[in-house]
């Protein structure tokens, strides 16, 4: 494909800009911001942009001063040799995103389809994308060492090249790679659809389990309320026959004590009953017709008469005899002398001493006066016993006296009061009709005992009964008996349970274990029956997870499959791309050797590309080994990408030519070797539209075609402000 005519309407810089170039060798000159990049640019986008293209970079190309309605246009018109024949035809495109249209006339056909007409211009050109040209045929100079930019690209074209059509392998790894990681991505954020399915089969299993285990524990649980269900039947049951007994128990003791109330009532009444008959045999039988008080008065009078009867009897039984005795001199007169002659004869004696030595001044021993004191309170003691004597012979004195004066009475007034005192004792026994004090006496003991044992009675009756009447004591006596025949019938009415000892503790008891038993009964039962009401799994929503399971199974083993084939189809199409890319690099070795070695004159004439990588070695004479071209000056590693760039495009597109646009590759070689790039760029022309971009004329004479490109002409003629204050005109030969 040869572009003969570029027309550009509101692109960048240029509101309008038509272009003619020749069939070879056109070179465009013209100086910075002339507008060549522009230039290269809409061949770029005339061959590979779509017209519907909504990306920014478009926004970006219309001109500063183009409306807000402003479109790009750009047209070509062009010629295309197939079979020794020259077709002509033009292409135009008008860039406004979803209301972009092209249209295309070539070989007879008007086609205005956006996709259509790019896969058309791509199989004449053999340029699939817009990277690929960039990549190969549309080179600038500052990105000939950006080979590999497009690798992807690249390999499409070289596995073109050597099956005869494009695949478009990189795509398809591409699709390949984004449905293995699509598949295969593990991460928790981005998961892929095996981990999806994973996680998705690992919950419908977990699931199912725990809806398998819930229904197991559902069975488990219903068992066991059913079972807790018949236990607190069970233990309702044996409770109630339990209170029933205690309840038996109770009313059995109630009775037994009510019985036996009735038994001590009975045997009170009956005692208190004969008490009564005694009571009243006693009140109708006493000993004496007088009341005791009446009669222990008489006899107490009649026993002091009597007493005082035997006194008188006594006392007359016999004469009474009155002796005149004169009694001995006292003995204490002879002892109060001698105590006072001696109390006299101290005092005179310690006197005398004392009077001597005090006033006389006679030498007189003080013993004697201690002598003299020691008589004188022996006078005294002496002296005190007298005393005492004389007491007690005026006591017995008296008494003599008195005795002599009782034997001197008369016996007549003895006699007397005898006689009067039997008299009285005779009437009092009189009056009781006894007929001696002795038989008054046994009637008044007689009459004390039976009043005695009747107090006795009143007070065991009194005990008996207490404040109750005891006139209906036969009544209340046969009631008392009636209840106890009635309480012994209700005790043997309620059976071997009545005579039982101690049956109540004991069904207390077991009514209190039976109690704990049903309230754990009934706890067990409310526990199940809350596990049975908890347990909310479904058996159709456990169905549901086994239909889930087997349908995660199966599009697990689908995925599976899937990542299988995958897998097998990029290690296929990697090991084609391997074969595919050790024949290009051959390839390319072979065609950049000739194109390296004329631009250097034969320093280089060996030439290395990696299969992988396409990484450039080549052979340096001085190391005598092969050198990486990074490690090369500049301009001779401008040489080797673009003697690259050729084979590439010869490689890749076969028998298609599409236009080679250059952007000054060779603005960093010398002059000699440009002018054997030169050459080389005229011998590439043959068969290759080749457009030139610099600012150089040394390319002109070698060009088919020049077109030079005016510079820009607008300036800014606003002062500058750089702060400083304006200066005014100075003097002709003044410093301004």
């Amino acid at each position: 494909m040869r572009i003969r005519r570029l027309q550009v309407k509101d692109f960048r810089r240029y509101r309008d800009l038509d272009v003619d170039f020749a069939p070879g060798l056109t070179v465009v000159r013209g100086p910075n911001e002339a507008g060549k990049t522009t230039i290269q640019r809409a061949i770029e986008l005339a061959i590979t942009r779509r017209a519907t293209s909504g990306a920014n970079d478009l926004n970006a190309l219309r001109p500063w001063d183009a409306p807000a309605d402003a479109r790009t246009v750009i047209s070509l018109e062009f010629e295309q040799e197939e079979d020794d024949v020259v077709k002509t035809g033009s292409l135009e495109k008008v860039f406004g995103g979803a209301k972009g249209t092209v249209e295309l006339h070539y070989d007879g056909q008007d086609i205005t389809d956006p996709t259509l007409s790019d896969q058309v211009v791509a199989e004449l050109t053999g340029i699939p994308t817009e990277a690929f040209f960039r990549s190969t045929a549309s080179v600038r100079h500052h990105e000939l060492a950006d080979l590999a930019r497009d690798e992807a690209a690249l390999r499409d074209r070289l596995q073109a090249s050597i099956s005869g059509a494009d695949r478009g392998t990189s795509r398809a790894k591409r699709k390949l790679e984004r449905g293995i990681f699509e598949l295969a991505t593990k991460g928790d954020k981005n998961p892929g659809r095996l981990k999806i399915a994973e996680t998705a089969l690992a919950d419908a299993t977990a699931s199912l389990q725990a809806g398998e285990d819930g229904l197991v524990q559902l069975e488990r649980d219903r068992d066991a309320l059913s079972g807790a269900r018949e236990r607190r039947v069970e233990s309702e049951t044996a409770l109630a026959e339990r209170r029933s007994m205690l309840e038996k128990a109770r009313q059995a003791e109630r009775l037994t004590v009510e019985r036996t109330a009735a038994q001590e009532r009975f045997e009170r009444y009956r005692e208190a009953s004969e008490v009564v008959k005694t009571l009243s045999a006693l009140a109708n039988s006493h000993p004496s017709a007088n009341p005791l008080p009446v009669l222990r008065k008489v006899v107490e009078r009649m026993r002091g008469l009597d007493t005082r009867i035997r006194e008188l009897k006594a006392a007359l039984a016999g004469e009474i005899e009155v002796t005149f005795d004169v009694p001995p001199e006292p003995t204490w007169r002879p002892l109060s002398r001698i105590a006072i002659m001696l109390v006299i004869a101290g005092v005179v004696v310690a006197a005398g001493v004392f009077v001597a030595r005090t006033f006389l001044s006679i030498d007189i021993p003080s013993e004697l006066q201690l002598l003299g004191f020691g008589a004188a309170v022996i006078g005294v003691i002496l002296a005190a016993v007298a005393l005492w004597l004389r007491r007690s012979d005026r006591l017995q004195q008296q008494l003599r006296d008195i005795d002599i004066d009782r034997r001197l009475r008369g016996r007549s007034d003895m006699e007397q009061e005898l006689r009067e005192t039997e008299a009285d004792v005779a009437k009092q026994l009189e009056t009781l009709g006894l007929p001696d004090v002795a038989a008054a006496e046994d009637l008044l003991a007689r009459e004390e005992a039976h009043i005695q044992q009747i107090g006795q009675l009143e007070a065991q009756l009194k005990g008996l009964m207490g404040s109750e009447p005891t006139d209906g004591l036969p009544r209340m006596r046969d009631a008392a008996a009636l209840e106890i025949e009635q309480k012994t019938h209700a005790l043997e009415a309620l059976g071997p349970i009545a005579k039982e000892p101690r049956a109540r503790e004991r069904l207390e008891v077991e009514v209190h274990d039976q109690e704990t038993a049903l309230e754990r009964a009934r706890d067990d039962e409310a526990n199940a029956r809350a596990r049975v009401e908890a347990n909310n799994v479904d058996a159709e929503q456990v169905a549901g997870y086994a239909e889930r399971v087997a349908g995660w199974t199966d599009e697990l083993s689908a995925l599976q499959r899937r990542e299988r084939v995958y897998v097998a189809t990029l290690e296929a199409i990697e090991r084609a791309e391997q074969a595919t890319m050790k024949s290009a690099t051959r390839y390319l070795e072979q065609r950049m050797v000739r194109d390296i070695a004329a631009i250097t004159d034969g320093r280089y004439r060996r030439v290395r590309v990696d299969d992988k990588t396409l990484d450039i070695e080549v052979f340096a004479p001085e190391r005598d080994d092969w050198v990486p071209v990074s490690a090369l000056s500049q301009g001779t590693l401008d040489i080797v990408y673009l003697a690259a760039r050729l084979g590439l495009v010869r490689l890749v597109t076969g028998d298609r030519r599409p236009p080679l646009v250059f952007d000054d590759p060779f603005v960093t070689l010398d002059d000699e070797r440009a002018r054997r790039a030169l050459e080389l760029l005229r011998r590439v022309a043959g068969d290759f539209q080749v457009i030139y971009l610099t600012t150089s004329d040394r390319y002109d004479e070698a060009a088919d075609a020049i077109v030079e490109l005016p510079g820009p002409t607008a300036i800014d003629d606003h002062p500058i402000d750089d702060g400083t204050p304006s200066v005014a005109a100075s003097p002709e030969g003044a410093p301004a």
